[in-house]
């Protein structure tokens, strides 16, 4: 299909890495250089995933942000929260495009990001010129971009969910609230208890009630998307659920004038229009089990007349459209590939 651009991925040993090295080794328009990991270093990737056996013959390397410029075109960072600050400034100064998928440059304002990671940012002009990675959102900017900030897994379904009702200024900010399940996998690869199979099988449990990180992406860019100046403030309740993979995000929110559930559904249609990744439902309700293991974010729309609320439901995988996947959607644009490349699979089922 063209030219072939030389990938790096660092931190590919994570569960969002994993995934970035699926869908790159199988893209057309990627040859992978080199991946990262400081655990695993000195291992082949096949060692540590035997599902690459065959398929990837790389071997894990220590993170060397300097020498990653030299052997790859383009570069996708997956390291934990705080750690990308100063491997993405070095690969923006070498003249890369890099697409970050930690949070490290996904918040405008330097405060925010400091009180809600609890770290001081060391790049602030880069964290004020890094586009948000939601393409559906922010296509036109991330073309243009040598840093994309890829969106956490929750506030990709949340955002999706709501961003035409406030397009539209239909919502009423002080209304949203939010209640999110997310498979274990969001959690990331490093054991902990509450990760344990016997802790987390056959369980349902809410966490970070009210602190979750996700919650200034969501209102930052929910408020980005109003005419008036003001600001949004979201209750968000995440919950853990037992499945590997997969978020189901239910949102609720007022109208400020009432309408009929067919005037929203074309709202969203046309909202939507000509979007490869999003796809609405009216007769199905969008279920994690539907777009497991693909780049889609599926919506439904829906109307709870007798008490005025609008309910809307948004399911992605968290690894694909919440993190791996949509961050190769947003380095196609970077490159100037078709969008959808490497990203056309469907999803496995049941």
């Amino acid at each position: 299909m063209g030219e072939k651009f030389r990938i790096a991925i660092a931190g590919a040993s994570g569960y969002a890495g994993a995934e970035l090295v699926r869908l790159a080794a199988a893209h057309p328009c990627f040859t992978i250089t080199a991946v990262t990991s400081e655990k695993s270093a000195g291992q082949a990737v096949s060692s540590v995933f035997p599902s690459f056996k065959g398929i990837v013959d790389h071997q894990f390397e220590a993170l060397a942000p300097e020498a990653l410029t030299e052997r790859a075109d383009a570069i996708f960072l997956a390291l934990p929260h705080t750690k990308s600050q100063d491997p993405v400034a070095i690969c923006i100064k070498a003249g890369k495009p890099v697409v970050d998928l930690s949070a490290d440059y996904r918040l405008k304002d330097v405060d925010i990001y400091e009180k809600w990671y609890h770290a001081p940012h060391g790049h602030p002009q880069l964290l004020r010129d890094a586009v948000y990675g939601l393409p559906e959102l922010h296509r036109t900017a991330i073309a243009k971009s040598k840093l994309v900030a890829s969106p956490g897994c929750y506030p990709t379904a949340a955002i999706l969910q709501l961003a035409p009702l406030f397009a539209k200024g239909l919502a009423r900010p002080e209304t949203i609230v939010i209640d999110a399940k997310s498979g274990v996998s969001g959690a990331g690869r490093s054991p902990a208890l509450s990760y344990h199979f016997p802790e987390a099988h056959e369980s349902l449990e809410p966490y970070k009630i009210g602190q979750h990180r996700h919650t200034p992406e969501i209102e930052q860019e929910l408020s980005g998307l109003m005419d008036d100046v003001g600001s949004v403030t979201v209750t968000f309740t995440p919950h853990l659920v037992p499945m590997n993979r997969g978020i189901l995000s239910t949102a609720y929110c007022k109208l400020v004038q009432p309408m009929q559930l067919s005037d929203l559904r074309d709202l969203y249609r046309e909202f939507y229009r000509g979007e490869r990744f999003v796809r609405l439902y009216e007769d199905i309700v969008p279920n994690p089990r539907y777009i497991k293991g693909t780049n889609y974010c599926d919506v439904g729309v829906y109307m709870d007349s007798r008490a005025g609320w609008v309910v809307t439901v948004a399911a992605v995988d968290n690894l694909v459209k919440g993190a791996a996947g949509q961050a190769i959607q947003a380095m196609n644009l970077m490159l100037g590939i078709p969008e959808d490349t490497g990203l056309t699979a469907a999803g496995s089922y049941p």
